[in-house]
């Protein structure tokens, strides 16, 4: 009998784990839907600045030390996991939509763990979806400490409307101390192992930090949110948040800012490189390889990107000798780059609030055309801003995406530094670029599209993002602009200056080219001024391989566009290439090209 009892309690037990284990099978199987909706809250625990940005505010008082190793060994963790559970999908069971958002997602994990496994890099950067380098953290442009004093202004994606929000902010800034202190460890590993920035980028970098030194309380940037607190806080709470505003400047920031330039000044410069391309790094010809695939999702190599630049450049410079000759100007093309840059009739303004009210002009103008080339429109709107003065210097003009629910504008912003020397004579195309139908609409199409999984919704495929937009610049004729001959030179300055890129960023970081050899090059065929040509190689130099995005993706948009006309013939409708373009979100080349070819079969 014991024996017998004994066997059927066996017998039960078995059968339990069984269907356990059943259970546990059932429960790994998840859904598509399932998938993406895990993946996007990854995404967006990974990078809440980033959530902050799209309107997602759970991770509000949060910033990512993405250079962490603990933060990284995460990383590896959940993309291998997330590879993992796709493989598990029956691809014929799921819509083509779904198969084509699955298909972005696997593009994601597989270029992002590639990336976690080499040396030089970071794949986790807050900064505009850029990579970052772990033992070279600070850099002039794109860096953390800079998008952390943007955010600290009070204008931008970091709301500033409760006390919860000025809460959230002060438990931010402790997340950003602890960053910095990381920063300076792993730079002074970078020094150990002759993995350094150029020192030319170094000096600038340091040049930064005054701004967040020297200034008093009052007149600290990090202290301007506390100078428009909202009427609806108590007296005490707004005594309350002056107080550990205050005492936040001048006991964790100011303390550190000052120990982080002292490190740069007298430890960290010393040992920069004079060298400009991340090629002389240790494994830096195999790092810039990979840089290559993730911003252009391409398997182009770097001589064929840099030869292909050198065609555009060569085919930019017919039209713009035709452009000339137009226009009546009596000398070669050099000497026109150098009347571009120094006219007096391109260079009108007098205040800052001229160069925007320019480009609301411009606005009101396409506004009139925009329905006979676009069916698609965002809801969200934009505005547009200077660029704060700590960073406008080295800034370019951008685009900063609004919240998914409109609740905060978008932002295109425009570096004034002198409004003088500000010359105008590219601002159609950059507008149509950064904001109409560019950025700004492109963007917002993406993360208002409800067909997309969420993790679709922020701006990812740079090569796409950027692609597009500068896709954008060549419909300025289809949008009543361009009337005036100097602005279509400057849309083809415009496309110049981004074949340059092919050009110089190839050559600086796998050719050994010197920063004064692409400046030179960059003067001898664009008429962009000095200055800014000297801004815009030095970005290159802190972020191989970026500025290669915007013309590989034009370049693929542009020729699917023109194989769809040529095989639809009458059949092609300009609006239904650009709902094609623009309601899948942001994509790899690849996939796009196999999404439009699948498109025109449709169509014959």
């Amino acid at each position: 009998m014991k024996h017998t009892l004994i066997l059927i309690l066996n017998l039960f037990l078995i059968i339990c784990c069984s269907n356990n284990i059943s259970n546990e099978k059932k429960n790994t199987v998840k859904s598509i839907n399932q998938i993406f909706e895990e993946y996007y809250e990854f995404k967006e625990r990974i990078n809440p600045i980033e959530a902050s940005k799209a309107g997602n505010f759970k991770y509000n008082n949060y910033i990512a030390n993405y250079i962490s190793d603990d933060y990284q060994k995460d990383l590896k963790k959940k993309y291998n996991y997330f590879l993992n559970i796709l493989a598990k999908i029956d691809q014929e069971k799921i819509s083509e939509t779904d198969l084509l958002s699955m298909k972005v997602m696997e593009w994601d994990c597989k270029i992002k763990l590639k990336g976690l496994n080499n040396e030089l890099v970071t794949i986790a950067s807050p900064i505009y979806n850029l990579p970052s380098f772990e033992l070279m953290p600070l850099m002039q442009v794109q860096s953390l400490h800079l998008y952390v004093a943007q955010l600290a202004a009070g204008r931008s994606v970091h709301p500033f409307n409760s006390i919860q929000d000025y809460d959230n902010w002060l438990e931010r800034i402790d997340d950003y101390i602890g960053f910095l202190d990381t920063s300076i460890l792993m730079m002074k590993e970078g020094v150990s192992k002759g993995i350094v920035i150029p020192r030319v980028l170094a000096k600038k970098t340091i040049s930064q930090l005054d701004e967040f030194i020297l200034n008093p309380i009052k007149k600290h940037l990090f202290f301007k949110p506390v100078l428009s607190l909202p009427e609806n806080i108590s007296k005490k709470e707004k005594n309350r948040i002056t107080t550990e505003f205050s005492s936040m400047i001048t006991y964790k920031l100011k303390p550190k800012y000052i120990e982080l330039k002292q490190y740069l000044v007298n430890e960290y410069l010393p040992d920069c490189r004079i060298t400009s391309g991340i090629g002389a790094l240790p494994n830096g010809h195999e790092t810039y390889n990979y840089l290559i695939k993730l911003h252009t999702t391409t398997d182009m190599t770097a001589d064929e990107i840099h030869e292909l630049g050198k065609n555009e450049v060569a085919r930019i410079l017919d039209e713009m000798e035709i452009a000339k000759n137009r226009m009546g100007f009596d000398g070669d093309i050099k000497a026109f780059f150098e009347f571009i840059r120094n006219s007096p009739e391109q260079m009108p303004f007098t205040h800052p609030e001229q160069v925007i009210n320019n480009f609301n002009n411009i606005k009101k103008r396409i506004d009139k055309k925009l329905n006979q080339i676009f069916e698609l429109k965002p809801k969200a709107d934009f505005i547009i801003r200077q660029t704060e003065a700590f960073r406008e210097a080295s800034a370019s003009a951008e685009y900063v995406p609004g919240t998914k629910d409109a609740s905060r504008a978008g932002i295109f912003y425009v570096p004034i530094p002198n409004v003088n020397r500000y010359n105008k004579y590219s601002d159609e195309a950059l507008f149509l670029h950064e904001a109409i139908p560019g950025h700004h609409y492109q963007l917002s199409l993406q993360q208002e599209n409800k067909n997309l999984p969420k993790f679709l919704h922020p701006e990812s495929m740079g090569v796409f993002v950027e692609g597009w937009a500068l896709y954008a610049e060549s419909l300025g004729t289809e949008l009543g602009l361009y009337v005036d001959p100097i602005q279509y030179f400057g849309m083809l300055s415009m496309e110049m200056h981004r074949a340059i890129r092919l050009v110089v960023d190839t050559g600086i970081h796998s050719k050994e080219w010197t920063r004064e050899q692409a400046i030179q090059y960059s003067l001898e065929n664009e008429a962009e001024s000095e200055d800014s040509i000297i801004a815009e190689i030095e970005r290159y130099m802190a972020t191989p391989g970026q500025a290669l995005s915007y013309k590989i993706g034009q370049l693929k948009i542009r020729s699917l566009r023109t194989k769809a006309e040529t095989k639809l013939g009458d059949k092609f409708s300009i609006t239904e290439f650009h709902n094609q373009v623009l309601n899948s979100g942001s994509l790899p080349l690849v996939l796009l090209e196999t999404k439009i070819d699948n498109w025109i079969k449709t169509k014959m």
